[in-house]
Parts: structure tokens; sequence; C-alpha cells
């Protein structure tokens, strides 16, 4: 399961590089790491808002009265 405390700072350093690469005054190594650095940082999040949107469906479950089941981990790839 991903680490949530990880999605904030994630999420601030992807906008950081979003902006670098936006200016475009930059090599193209530099370039190249920061779309990939930047690949992997939108994954990470990707990863987070999907195990949050599970919690929530699973929470929702229980507005009806009924008890809301535990979440079970999600299966690694």
């Amino acid at each position: 399961m991903p680490d949530l405390a990880r999605f904030e700072p994630a999420l601030v350093r992807l906008e950081q590089i979003v902006r670098e690469l936006e200016e475009g005054d930059l090599v193209l190594e530099r370039g190249l790491a920061l779309y990939e650095e930047g690949v992997l940082l939108a994954r990470e999040c990707a990863a987070i808002l999907d195990v949050v949107d599970r919690r929530i469906e699973v929470l929702s479950e229980g507005t009806d009265g009924a008890t809301p089941r535990p979440l079970e981990p999600a299966d690694e790839e």
C-alpha cells in the first residue's frame, strides 16, 4: 500500500518539475531526467489517490446504517 503521507510532497515536487519543464531552458539530458522523475511521481500520486478512493467507497457503503466493513489491503503488483 502506498504511503499516504507521501502524496503532498510528491505533488509539490511534481508541480516544481512541470514548471521547470515548461520554462524550456534545459539541456536535453536534464529535461529527460526531470520528465522521468515526473512520470514516477505522477504514478505514485495516482496510486495513492486510488487507495484513498477505495477507502472512501468502503466507508460510504456504511452510510445506510450498516456497519462499514474493514478495508482490505490492496494486492501488490
